[in-house]
């Protein structure tokens, strides 16, 4: 931990180009009506929107579809029962979007909903087509909204609560930084709101077991909806690991129409402990039980060796029963394991295309596909 310098929240910003953005229930809801804070919110689409401008693809990961239904539904929503709550986030989704697309509607920015389950982000192919699928939406200039499905989710399957959807989410897409906003303007050494000898920490450099310390007790309590400073630590741990940084900040505006997230407001920034790229290729190259082996010629070996994808033209043979998205080994024609990488076609259709040129795959396969058999994003050399 450094007190030095620390940097500001818009230092943060600034040297991001991609950000995922979470707002909880409290800050979303208001709590005497239990309808949507418009005012919150078009502040932060305000802030997004400028981001945008800027050039910045930003996501948002929102919760309030349980609070919103409940109010909707009334009384036949109240008690206990998960069937009661999937039914209030069934009733309440339609609701929360309609909110977002109000306040982004003056900016001629355009959201889309994503609802995801834990196993979207670590069954290998759901993760691939929610990757892409997020992906494209950013690229498109969409700003994505992301909430947990919790229509169909299970305690068995939740991810518990949406500080760490948020940071799966941010690790999904490769995010540069991972913006949690909360009830409290960042980390204290203690809980503020019973210790006035709290003091704030700007700037942390790695999170120790000092550091998480201070996340627990009462100060575990100092955050919103089912979380709390400890579930933002855990989540800013899982961002850090994949090379995201994290900025935790107070989400309500000090005025009345001021932005969120303007210069010079009080947070605490985390520092990543890697690099997006260094953590995606050591997941792929060192972390996953690989379910296949890929032989390909001399010229596709250079091909990668200079950063390029592996082409189907390249490939001379296949083994192993594996499925689109699992990691395969890629030997040169001496047996030398020169790569690992996610394949994008089953064994089976990667068998009809072996030594295809890129041209003919649709007639092979019998349906278009790309000619990346292992795209270089995915791939980590030996």
């Amino acid at each position: 931990m450094t007190l030095a310098d620390p940097p500001l929240a818009a230092t943060a910003i600034a040297a991001a180009e991609r950000i995922v953005i979470k707002i909880g229930s409290s800050l979303l809801v208001d709590r005497k009506t239990n309808a949507v804070d418009l005012v919150r919110l078009r502040g932060l689409a305000a802030d997004i929107a400028g981001f945008k401008a800027e050039g910045k693809q930003v996501l948002v990961v929102s919760s309030g579809a349980v609070a919103l239904g409940r109010r909707r539904m009334g009384s036949r929503a109240r008690g206990a029962g998960l069937e009661k709550k999937q039914a209030a986030a069934a009733a309440g989704q339609s609701m929360l979007m309609h909110a977002w697309e109000s306040v982004f509607d003056p900016h001629d920015v355009i959201t889309a909903q994503i609802l995801l389950t834990r196993d979207d982000t670590e069954t290998r192919r759901r993760w691939l087509n929610a990757r892409a699928t997020v992906g494209a939406l950013l690229d498109m200039g969409a700003v994505p909204i992301v909430n947990e499905n919790d229509t169909i989710v299970t305690d068995q399957i939740k991810y518990g609560d949406n500080d760490r959807l948020a940071a799966r989410v941010a690790q999904l897409i490769s995010a540069d930084l991972l913006v949690l906003l909360s009830d409290v303007d960042g980390l204290y050494t203690a809980d503020p709101r019973v210790d006035p000898d709290a003091e704030h920490i700007p700037y942390i450099e790695a999170l120790t077991p000092e550091i998480e310390a201070m996340a627990t007790g009462a100060n575990a309590e100092a955050g919103v909806g089912t979380g709390g400073m400890a579930t933002k630590l855990m989540a800013a741990r899982i961002a850090g690991e994949a090379g995201c940084a994290t900025l935790i900040a107070q989400g309500r505006p000090k005025t009345k129409g001021a932005r969120t997230l303007e210069e010079g407001r009080r947070c605490t920034v985390i520092a990543a402990s890697t690099t997006v790229k260094a953590a995606y290729k050591q997941w792929i190259g060192g972390s996953l039980a690989t379910r296949g082996e890929l032989v390909v010629d001399k010229g596709c070996a250079r091909a990668l060796a200079r950063g390029k994808s592996l082409l189907a033209v390249g490939v001379l043979s296949a083994k192993g029963d594996f499925g689109k998205g699992d990691p395969v080994e890629i030997y040169d024609e001496n047996g030398v394991e020169i790569a690992r990488g996610l394949v994008r076609f089953d064994a089976n259709d990667l068998s009809k295309i072996i030594g295809v040129r890129s041209a003919g795959l649709k007639a092979a396969l019998g349906y278009q596909a790309g000619p990346e058999v292992v795209h270089t994003a995915d791939l980590a050399l030996r």
